[in-house]
C-alpha cells in the first residue's frame, strides 16, 4: 500500500511496484484518514507492507503511523515511511513511533524499485 497525497508519487510508486511485481496488487490511499478508512475496512485485504508519507493534509504520517500501531489489526503491518525530508530528526520520531524504515523519495524509478525490492526483502 501506499499513502501519499502527491497523485504523481502514487503513480511512480505504484509503476515501481508493478516492475518488481507483476502479480501484486497496490492499494492507494491519498491521506492518513483515507487509509485507516480502506484498512479497517473488513473487505479490504490486508497489505504486507505500507509505504507511508509523511507530510499530508487532513492526518499527516505520524499521526497515521500511531493510529495504526494501536490498532490490533494492523499493528503488525510492516510500516516504511517514504518522504522527501531527509532530516534525522524526522527519521529516528517516525521509527520511534514504530516504522521499520525509513526511504527518502528517489527521482528515479530505477532507485525507487532497488528500494522496493531492499525493504521487501528485510522485512
Amino acid at each position: 500500500m501506499i499513502v501519499d497525497d502527491d497523485p504523481d508519487d502514487r503513480d511512480f510508486f505504484t509503476d515501481a511496484v508493478n516492475m518488481i511485481f507483476s502479480t501484486s496488487q497496490c492499494l492507494v490511499a491519498v491521506n492518513g484518514e483515507d487509509a485507516l478508512r480502506k484498512l479497517q475496512n473488513e473487505t479490504t485485504p490486508r497489505p504486507d507492507y505500507i509505504f507511508l508519507d509523511l507530510n499530508m493534509p487532513r492526518m499527516d504520517g505520524r499521526s497515521c503511523l500511531s493510529a495504526m500501531k494501536r490498532d490490533y489489526h494492523l499493528k503488525d503491518i510492516p510500516v516504511i515511511m517514504f518522504s522527501t525530508t531527509s532530516d534525522p530528526d524526522e527519521i529516528e520520531e517516525t521509527l520511534k513511533l514504530g516504522a521499520v524504515h525509513f526511504v527518502v523519495k528517489p527521482f528515479k524509478l530505477g532507485t525507487l524499485c532497488d528500494e522496493i525490492l531492499t525493504v521487501t526483502e528485510k522485512f
